[in-house]
């Protein structure tokens, strides 16, 4: 990813900082986002923020909704891509973002399993250890995937975003048609 990527990427791990100030109790809500095709439970009422980021070569309209409930942030952005041949690349970029968002040393790496979605060997799913831009530990889960030429990206990031907590979030996430 371009220098210029890397602080979009850091300008969203701030977005996640900050929906972590304040934390709801957990109250599942799903929700459809326009033009998603997507159906996703968050445990908070998200924020919404949408800005336009490099990917994958382009530039590209993010949006991130993202909540924080019991200590976590969970959050979801999905980016509309035009050329098949960036979904690949956007994934990874997603991926290397996440990493850096937390500094994060990679735990564990599997496959994505979102139902609904495009088949992609770049939709992986990781449970990474970093800490946060003022040095507080933290464990974050984050996971990649495509429908079509639209790439999401799912995170729950917080001191104990074990592999349960996570599963209560991204079980929840499913491809609409």
């Amino acid at each position: 990813m371009r220098p210029s990527a890397w602080r979009g990427a850091a300008a969203l791990g701030a977005v996640l900082t900050g929906a972590a100030a304040c934390s709801p109790a957990m109250d599942w809500r799903q929700m459809q986002p326009e033009g998603w095709g997507l159906s996703v439970a968050l445990p908070c009422r998200p924020a919404s923020h949408a800005r336009a980021v490099p990917l994958a070569g382009v530039s590209v309209e993010l949006t991130l909704m993202a909540c924080a409930a019991e200590g976590h942030t969970y959050a979801i952005a999905s980016a509309p891509l035009a050329d098949p041949a960036a979904v690949p690349l956007a994934l990874q970029a997603l991926g290397q973002a996440a990493r850096a968002n937390v500094r994060g040393v990679v735990e564990s790496e599997r496959a994505a399993q979102v139902p609904g979605m495009t088949p992609q060997a770049q939709a992986l799913q990781w449970r990474l250890r970093g800490q946060l831009p003022d040095g507080t530990p933290v464990t974050e889960q984050a996971m990649v995937f495509a429908h079509g030429l639209r790439v999401f990206q799912a995170t729950v990031v917080g001191p104990q975003a074990d592999d349960a907590l996570a599963r209560s979030f991204f079980e929840k996430i499913e491809v609409r048609p």
